[in-house]
């Protein structure tokens, strides 16, 4: 499974991106998929997961503002981000997962919170 990661960019606090993630294959759909994000200088974090059952979890830092979703259709997961805050800035990636391991990763795309 390959995975490619678009939608990042420069916000103003406050703002809201959404990110994607697109997968090759045709075995998307039995995947749990997990954003991580990897701020400055710090390691990486996960941030939230669906399962194949569209089952979500999430950090703390981001419940209530972030939310993951899935499109077994188009073999894509997306990370809605609203309320974004600088210490949200990070290079965001996104993960299968396998028997609760991150397996494939895709390259990231920076999200950059100004204040």
């Amino acid at each position: 499974v390959q995975l490619v990661e678009s939608g990042g960019g420069l916000v103003q606090a406050g703002g809201s991106l959404r990110l994607s993630c697109a997968a090759s294959g045709s075995t998307f759909s039995i995947y749990h998929m997990t954003w991580y994000r990897q701020p400055p200088g710090k390691q990486r974090e996960w941030v939230a997961t669906i399962t194949s059952g569209y089952i979500t979890g999430y950090a703390a830092s981001v419940k209530g503002r972030f939310t993951i979703s899935r499109d077994n259709t188009k073999n894509t997961v997306y990370l809605e981000m609203n309320s974004l805050k600088p210490e949200d800035t990070a290079v965001y990636y996104c993960a299968t997962m396998v028997v609760g391991q991150p397996s494939n990763w895709g390259q990231g795309t920076q999200v950059t919170v100004s204040s």
